[in-house]
């Protein structure tokens, strides 16, 4: 038998060196193997989910009023011209949402940050923009009544739409531009990376546009409560039509008001009052009504008016229901 002899220098116990020897082994082995480090999984915030999902409804229910709009030559009055800006932002604003969601969780950088945050930025400023212009027009399509289809009031209301769309568009450039906290955190707002001087020109001009909003209602109301007394004095029941009309525009703009304000106004005194220190949550809870405002425009302004009820007609069914072709259209009919 002639077994090769192993050394042992250590002075240790053979079965300990064999142990020591196999520990060692498995480190040098375990040293040269390149270690795998397991991705992160990807956490999805539910919150984000359901902003995602409000910007999916949003899109689609404006996108089949730009389409009727566009495609239907007849609705070019400036009323229509008037939803149609507040279908395209509030569209524009579904689809920065949406993709907000994409580039979050797929595409992380600062430069997608910059725009998508500028999109909705533009989108619902435009939204907000165009919801005070159809508040103008209804004024003007009241207080002047005779005057209110020449050509003056087109040229007017294309001015508006230039001017709240070019306003727009300067508020969504301006984190792109470098109005941003991404070098300096301290000046973050509620929603990154705007900062708070950002969110507080935005939340100061909405409130000031309400109040405007608000002012307009009242003289609205005014002169609704001054033809209604001068019908009643001159005893023109066939003008009864006209000032059930005008009434239904008013209480429009009632409904319209009140949920703007119910929509927008937590989101608006939050960003004032709060920074990014401020949890997370809240701002969801806040944002997320504001959103619901684009869902609620289409059904407030577009789906109720009577010719839009009737180019509808005519896409899904081919026919226009004779309760629609009876029915007298009146500018103050929203």
């Amino acid at each position: 038998m002639n077994e090769d002899p192993k050394v042992n220098l250590s002075g240790l116990p053979r079965d300990y060196l064999d142990a020591g020897a196999t520990e060692n082994i498995s480190a040098a082995v375990s040293s040269q193997v390149p270690v795998v480090e397991s991705e992160p999984e990807l956490v999805v915030n539910p919150w984000d989910i359901v902003l995602c999902t409000s910007g999916t409804l949003i899109s689609c229910e404006n996108a089949i009023v730009v389409l009727i709009i566009f495609h239907n030559p007849s609705l070019r009055a400036p009323m229509f011209l008037l939803i149609g800006s507040l279908a395209l932002a509030d569209l524009l604003a579904g689809i920065g949402l949406i993709i907000n969601f994409v580039f979050a969780y797929l595409l992380q950088s600062e430069a997608t940050k910059l725009v998508t945050i500028g999109l909705i930025v533009a989108s619902f400023s435009a939204s907000v923009c165009s919801l005070l212009a159809i508040t103008v027009d209804r004024y003007l399509s009241l207080y002047y009544a005779l005057t209110y289809h020449s050509e003056r009031t087109v040229t007017f209301t294309y001015v508006m739409l230039v001017m709240l769309w070019g306003t727009s568009i300067c508020l969504g450039l301006l984190p792109v531009m470098g109005w941003n906290c991404l070098r300096d955190e301290s000046t973050c707002s509620v929603v990154r990376p705007l900062t708070k001087n950002n969110a507080a020109i935005l939340s100061v001009s909405f409130l000031f546009m309400f109040a405007l909003m608000l002012q307009l209602y009242i003289q609205i109301c005014k002169i609704v409560m001054r033809h209604a007394h001068q019908i009643a004095l001159q005893h023109h029941f066939l003008a009864t039509s006209h000032y059930v009309t005008t009434r239904k525009g008013v209480s429009t703009l009632a409904i319209i008001l009140g949920t703007f304000a119910a929509c927008w106004m937590p989101f608006t005194l939050y960003s004032l009052i709060a920074d990014y220190t401020y949890p997370s949550i809240y701002t969801y809870a806040t944002l997320l009504p504001a959103t619901y405002n684009s869902i609620i425009n289409p059904v407030i302004y577009a789906f109720r008016n009577q010719e839009i009820q009737k180019a509808l007609c005519l896409i899904c069914c081919g026919c226009i229901p004779p309760s629609l072709s009876q029915r007298a259209r009146s500018p103050s009919d929203v």
